[in-house]
């Protein structure tokens, strides 16, 4: 006989995870119930508890992956296995064991020169170090930048110590004898190569990245790639990417030209100019040239994070470069696809109406404050009711229960900073989780002590953040003056 399972949800997704599990055709048989509240994501165990009956023929409950409590003790109780889902309903095919909906991302066409600009100033630790970081974000080669008139006594030294760590390494440098040396240290490439110092080339093993001999001359690069095509000699064409209302239309032309023509070349494109010498947001800029770099089929990408701004490059161009090539393979728009590059705004940042919220707080019984976003602002609300408004300055001090908890009152103060970031900018905000803040987020700055303290508050039952042991706590000290 098959397994008969109850699938516990709010209002909001009743429609939305019938129709998901009608398209699965499980084997098992079903039923969708919901249970009283509006949003699925808040239930907790003691809800379920005192709402959950009629389990007559019910094998298994299935809750929304993010409802809190202890479901071991529910399931005790209950007298049958209670178990969280997936946090997104689009997931519960794959809970199941069916085919994954979430896009392969693992795959790429451009790969990344990440340059190490300021290489002639640093010690060869810290060249490797840097080589590292960029490695773990991304890069495939390490590009090792020459400065005009700086001399470079290490520059062997520090090719030979990234080669001995397995990096891919270039040399780059508009000085003949920086790249002279570099390929006799075994640099992997060298940037760049004109049509005049074309003559390294036979001298090292390294490939030649192929640049015109003045700018926008392009007879030039097409003379240095005939030159290599006919000795049959591997190399990379870069026509240059020049700065905005510097020639930057031209030159995505440029590029167009250059594909147009050799069809089946390797291309290099230098984002620099753009990302560096325009004062926007990186994730936004990266998006849209790794979109014409997917449509010219470019295979290759210099990057650099000289300008603070910029200093989630290597990171933003690595997932632009997935997200554009799945679309391309899926013959799609890059929508809906990954929000790693969403940084300050989010796709649906309000999922829940001032209307919906006020429904929901209706049926919350307990103290706890619960915190949501709308449209219209932030909101704070408990069994005593709803308080909304732009700022958590006028929103704390109708906040009574804080007064004598230090430790609530500090979360509510870091969770209403968290709403009204959130709000302002467009992002989702979700109670007791960081911002999401994608791929601009550094991983080396979230410290373990801030994931060890999520971590063992996660575990607590519908606490938010302790709010509930806080209020018991306040509780208890209350009792203690009474009886002394």
């Amino acid at each position: 006989m098959a397994e008969h399972i109850l699938f516990l949800t709010g209002k909001l997704a009743e429609k939305r995870l019938n129709s998901v599990l009608e398209d699965m055709d499980p084997a098992f048989s079903w039923e969708v119930r919901n249970i009283g509240i509006s949003v699925a994501a808040l239930m907790t165990a003691t809800l379920i508890r005192r709402r959950l009956s009629a389990l007559d023929g019910v094998d298994r409950v299935l809750v929304p992956g993010l409802c809190r409590g202890d479901l071991q003790q529910l399931s005790s109780e209950l007298g049958l296995a209670v178990e969280r889902g997936p946090d997104d309903l689009k997931d519960i095919p794959v809970f199941f064991g069916g085919e994954s909906r979430i896009p392969d991302l693992s795959r790429y066409a451009a790969g990344i020169f990440a340059e190490i600009v300021d290489a002639p100033a640093l010690s060869v630790a810290a060249i490797v170090e840097r080589a590292r970081r960029y490695t773990r974000d991304g890069a495939d080669v390490i590009d090792v930048g020459c400065l005009p008139d700086t001399p470079f006594p290490h520059l062997e030294e520090a090719v030979l110590a990234l080669k001995g760590e397995g990096f891919a390494v270039s040399v780059d440098s508009l000085d003949e004898q920086d790249l002279l040396r570099g390929g006799h240290a075994g640099a992997d490439y060298l940037l760049s190569l004109k049509e005049s110092s074309l003559w390294i080339a036979a001298e090292v093993e390294a490939v030649p990245v192929l640049i015109p001999e003045t700018h926008k001359d392009m007879d030039s690069l097409y003379r240095a790639i005939e030159s290599c095509r006919a000795e049959g000699r591997p190399f990379i064409a870069d026509s240059i990417l020049d700065p905005i209302h510097f020639g930057f239309a031209d030159s995505l032309l440029r590029y167009g030209r250059l594909r147009d023509r050799y069809p089946d070349i390797e291309i290099m494109m230098g984002i620099g100019n753009v990302t560096e010498l325009t004062e926007a947001d990186t994730t936004g800029i990266n998006a849209v040239l790794f979109g014409v770099i997917s449509e010219l089929d470019i295979n290759h990408v210099l990057t650099t994070e000289v300008s603070p701004h910029a200093c989630s490059a290597v990171r933003e161009a690595d997932r632009a470069r997935r997200m554009m090539y799945y679309a391309r393979t899926e013959h799609s728009l890059p929508k809906g696809i990954d929000d790693s590059l969403l940084t300050t705004h989010s796709r649906k940042p309000f999922p829940y109406s001032l209307t919906e919220i006020r429904e929901l707080a209706g049926d919350i019984r307990d103290a706890n404050y619960r915190i949501m976003l709308s449209p219209e602002g932030m909101h704070v609300f408990n069994r005593d009711g709803v308080a909304s408004g732009g700022d958590p300055y006028s929103l704390f001090p109708g906040l009574a229960e804080l007064g004598d908890d230090p430790p609530h009152a500090f979360y509510m103060g870091v969770e209403l900073a968290r709403a009204q970031i959130a709000w302002q900018l467009g992002k989702r905000y979700v109670q007791d989780e960081e911002l999401d803040w994608g791929v601009a987020m550094d991983p080396d700055r979230v410290s373990d002590s801030a994931q060890q303290a999520r971590a063992a508050h996660a575990m607590k039952e519908g606490d938010f953040k302790k709010a509930n042991s806080t209020l018991q706590a306040r509780r208890g000290r209350r009792k203690k003056k009474k009886t002394t």
